[in-house]
């Protein structure tokens, strides 16, 4: 491999022979962390009676997984820089195999709480650093395009296959598989790397933004535990207002010193972009009903219903069909020609069209007449935001912003999930409560208790639905209000790049 003075590589380098066969390492790491997502939604039932979780608590499964990762991403990237992009890829696939072994061999709730935050902060350095090499193991356009398409496929493609593989391993394993099916995967991925990867040094000069990472995470943690603290406690009790309060202080704090420090964890110039900071805000609301679809349907299809763990995974197959298609056949084909607004907003209206469907299910409902609409209308909704989301958040952005700007929009995604799923938890919980303690009176029938805990359940389920169909209202005016870019043009020449500052 010929190389200029500098260390990068020449215009005459020929392409590493082995790069496909390294794609498949890269996509299968990226795979794992999406898989990981979603996977342990069809467990969670399993889990929480395994290890005596209560419903208030039941959400951190998926919070202390997506909060760590959204938390952490930025700096994630920042690390990458920092050591080199395939050092901090192996460490973080060696990290994630052995939070995943511990969070298999969780013996308690913490146990397994702690572990899928450890996950989090190893999937935080691992995609950045896959997504790194991918860009430099393929140095001809048309090829990185393919393979950008391969690896953008496996990773829209990994919620649907989180459902159906973890039904199957929670049905003919058990659900502590959903977490040890991570280890042989990670194992064969290091020493492809190993074997099949190549990258530069890391840059000495890259710096790490210690103070706002925990300025940052420390707010977003502060605020989830207060929604998850204000089931039991109630909204008005003085820890939870303390932790809210305290939780905002913290993010703004971290704010002003991203305009002080030298190498801020967030570049504030990315967000004061009009059509960039809606393109985050929308996502970040569009995520918070779709994570909270994930967990009450699974209770509702598992506990109340009574599907099988596959038989789940397979009912929501129909979602993530309907975002493919949404995002492949009508975004993907209308994208150059309409205002990407104009896909954003009648997208959050579809998604909450059809959470409202979904506020009117009982505990006798029929899934191919009250279920599966909703399910279809809101994959088509999201699937119509999600691409035009991408594409404007990330056009124009000058190249040595285009890193944290993608991060950026992930991270929005992640920690819309994380609010998403730690407040419509507490709200459905609250519900549950409030309408069995109304409706059950001592003197019931063992039979009759069953059925009001069984309706007061689904009747938390609808009601944190309802609200999660307005978040989604919003996330489509904050679309229509903000979202001010026009079509592509391609009747003129495009912009000359915004050249790099001088460090």
């Amino acid at each position: 491999m010929s190389v200029t003075r500098t260390g990068e590589p020449s215009a005459d380098t020929e392409p590493d022979p082995r790069r496909w066969w390294g794609l498949v390492i890269i996509a299968l790491a990226q795979l794992m962390v999406v898989l990981d997502a979603t996977i342990v939604n069809i467990a969670l039932p399993s889990a929480q009676q395994d290890l005596g979780m209560s419903d208030a608590n039941r959400q951190w499964v998926i919070t202390a997984y997506t909060l760590a990762f959204g938390g952490l991403l930025l700096l994630g990237g920042r690390v990458a820089d920092l050591l080199g992009r395939k050092r901090t890829f192996i460490f973080g696939l060696i990290g994630f195999a052995a939070a995943s072994a511990l969070g298999g061999a969780a013996v308690n709730p913490g146990m397994l709480f702690g572990a899928r935050a450890l996950q989090g902060v190893f999937a935080a350095v691992l995609a950045p650093s896959a997504l790194s090499l991918l860009t430099t193991t393929f140095t001809d356009p048309r090829e990185r395009g393919k393979a950008f398409g391969i690896y953008g496929a496996l990773a829209g493609s990994g919620a649907a296959l989180g459902f159906i593989v973890g039904g199957l391993l929670t049905e003919y394993l058990n659900w502590r598989w959903c977490l040890y099916v991570n280890v042989p995967i990670a194992v064969v991925a290091v020493f492809g790397a190993f074997a099949l990867l190549h990258d530069r040094p890391g840059h000495a000069g890259a710096r790490l933004d210690v103070p706002g990472v925990v300025l940052g995470c420390g707010g977003l943690v502060a605020i989830v535990y207060g929604f998850s603290e204000a089931q039991p406690r109630g909204w008005s009790d003085p820890v939870v207002l303390g932790l809210l309060v305290g939780g905002v202080a913290l993010l703004t704090v971290f704010v002003w010193w991203q305009t002080k420090a030298r190498v801020p964890l967030l570049p504030l110039h990315i967000v004061r972009d009009r059509n960039r900071a809606g393109c985050f805000l929308t996502m970040g609301l569009a995520v918070i009903g779709m994570f909270g679809l994930f967990l009450f349907m699974t209770y509702y299809l598992q506990v109340i219903l009574g599907y099988s763990p596959v038989k789940t995974g397979l009912a929501f197959l129909p979602l993530t069909l309907a975002i493919i298609t949404g995002s492949t056949q009508i975004s993907a084909r209308l994208m150059n020609r309409v205002a990407p607004r104009m896909l954003m907003v009648p997208g959050m209206l579809l998604a909450s069209g059809g959470m409202v469907i979904l506020t009117q299910i009982t505990v006798h409902s029929s899934y191919t007449t009250e279920i599966l609409p909703a399910l279809l209308l809101m994959g088509l909704g999201m699937g119509l935001t999600f691409m035009p989301v991408f594409a404007t958040a990330t056009a124009g952005v000058a190249p040595y912003d285009a890193g944290v700007t993608s991060a950026t929009v992930n991270t929005s995604q992640q920690v819309g999930g994380s609010i998403g799923t730690s407040l419509l938890n507490t709200i459905a919980t609250t519900s549950s409560t409030a309408y069995i303690a109304a409706h059950l009176t001592g003197s019931g029938t063992a039979a009759r208790k069953a059925q009001v805990a069984a309706e007061g359940t689904v009747h938390g389920y609808t009601v944190a639905i309802w609200w999660a169909a307005g978040i989604m209202l919003l996330a489509g005016l904050v679309a229509g209000l903000m979202v001010t870019a026009k079509p592509p043009r391609h009747d003129v020449p495009a912009r000359a790049p915004v050249p790099e500052p001088a460090t």
